[in-house]
């Protein structure tokens, strides 16, 4: 079992975090519970950040904030210098509450509404990443009827395949996202914008997929990407001041998994492109990239407390804990596999294998399959590791289950971020047919 961040074994044989033990704050804040090492989140943002400042290279490294949002993650992320990138009204209006710099916001997505796109422009934000033909028609008519210039990047399918599950892979040429780079579509959207009076073209954009655990297809795709570059520059004598290689950079979650270190990517990254313009005299471009995951992804911890469990002779030990799909969907979507331990049994020996199932009515709810732990009884802490990125943004109230709370901990210090859902709020938006406005005709 690896440990990640600050996690350690205290002397009573409990998993901490942060300097606090897992059992503690499962009996503090309840199960379950989301628990983010903080101190984690900042080593691997200014692992990205200073790798390019050493380089002397201009960049922004923008938090995929998909993987995890709320107004206090934004606040860190802002504190560390990152830019941000949000894919929904939602995800900017949180920015927007938490006071992040609005200049330093992206704005992404393959359908983004005409309120949205208003929400952006008169919150004057840095950039729009555009996705398709339909929305430079929206801009160009949004733009002009306010009379405001935005920023943006057109997000093009450069065609590469990585190495990864096929539900994750975003770069390839049958994509819903981006304009294709080899059928004429960035072409064509890059003569559309490119003399707009109102729309700024800074560059390109692509997100080849997740989980990636080589620098090698983001090479190929930066050299996809700089080629169309030097095309236009040689056609239109346009210079692209922005390439953005988005994200997609791997975490371990079991031991399967061999992840680099953030410096390695950037290092390669400001090779192949410095190699590639070197030889056609193109000004170095400012690289945007857009680390989600790989910041949040395994410094994020579910606590849960194990319940019923039952033997089925010869096959299954199933144990059964206080959440499940709800609040990890990745497992039953994804076959996502995770690595646990049992919190307050540390130095315990590992005899029985258990499968982890989570408490809604689907029997594919199932957290973990077939993995080794000492013996559990019931009211043991189970902490499963690496849940930090799309857990809680995936949560549901499937079975009307209430979202879990999430804590940030560092040095010893332990402070609620999302409250826990009470069954209050459950029904808060919930219309009652009783009552004088039931909006029903006679």
């Amino acid at each position: 079992m690896h440990l990640y961040g600050t996690q350690s074994v205290d002397e009573h044989g409990q998993l901490t975090i942060g300097g606090t033990s897992a059992v503690t704050l499962a009996k503090t804040y309840g199960t379950p519970l989301f628990v983010y090492d903080t101190a984690l989140i900042k080593e691997r943002a200014r692992a990205f950040v200073q790798t390019f400042e050493r380089a002397g290279v201009q960049a922004q490294v923008a938090y995929a904030s998909k993987a995890f949002s709320s107004i206090a993650m934004y606040q860190l992320a802002a504190d560390e210098g990152l830019s941000l990138d949000v894919v929904s009204g939602g995800e900017l209006f949180t920015a927007i509450r938490a006071g992040y710099p609005v200049e330093r916001i992206h704005f992404h997505g393959n359908n983004k509404s005409d309120e949205e796109l208003i929400f952006a422009l008169d919150s004057a934000i840095g950039c729009i990443v555009v996705d398709n033909f339909h929305e430079i028609e929206q801009l160009k008519r949004l733009t002009k009827y306010k009379k405001v210039n935005i920023n943006i990047l057109l997000r093009v399918t450069p065609g590469i395949e990585a190495h990864t599950h096929d539900y994750i892979t975003t770069g390839q040429a049958d994509s819903k996202f981006g304009f294709d780079l080899h059928n004429g579509q960035a072409d064509q959207a890059f003569q559309s914008v490119k003399d707009d009076s109102y729309i700024s073209l800074l560059g390109m954009h692509c997100h080849i997929g997740s989980q990636i655990f080589d620098t090698a297809a983001f090479s190929l795709a930066a050299k996809k990407l700089i080629v169309k570059m030097l095309d236009w520059k040689t056609k239109s004598g346009f210079i692209c001041s922005v390439l953005n290689l988005g994200g997609g950079f791997g975490i371990r979650y079991t031991e399967e998994d061999k992840p680099l270190k953030p410096e390695i990517y950037v290092e390669d990254m400001i090779k192949s492109i410095q190699l590639e313009i070197g030889q056609e005299n193109y000004p170095m471009p400012e690289i945007w990239i857009e680390p989600g995951r790989s910041l949040v992804g395994d410094a994020g911890i579910t606590l849960y407390k194990i319940g019923s469990q039952k033997e089925v002779p010869g096959l299954t030990n199933y144990l059964a804990v206080d959440g499940g799909m709800s609040d990890n969907i990745r497992p039953a979507l994804y076959q996502a596999k995770y690595d646990a331990a049992v919190a307050n049994k540390m130095n315990f020996d590992s005899t029985t294998t258990y499968t982890v199932a989570g408490k809604c009515c689907e029997s594919g709810d199932k957290l973990i399959e077939k993995i080794s732990l000492p013996k559990v009884e019931a009211g043991d802490t189970l902490a499963i590791f690496c849940t930090g990125a799309y857990g809680y943004s995936m949560a549901s109230n499937y079975n009307r289950l209430p979202r879990p709370a999430v804590i940030f901990v560092e040095q010893g210090q332990h402070r609620i971020v999302i409250k826990r859902e009470t069954y209050e709020d459950l029904v808060r938006l919930d219309c009652s047919l009783q009552g004088e406005n039931m909006g029903m005709q006679s």
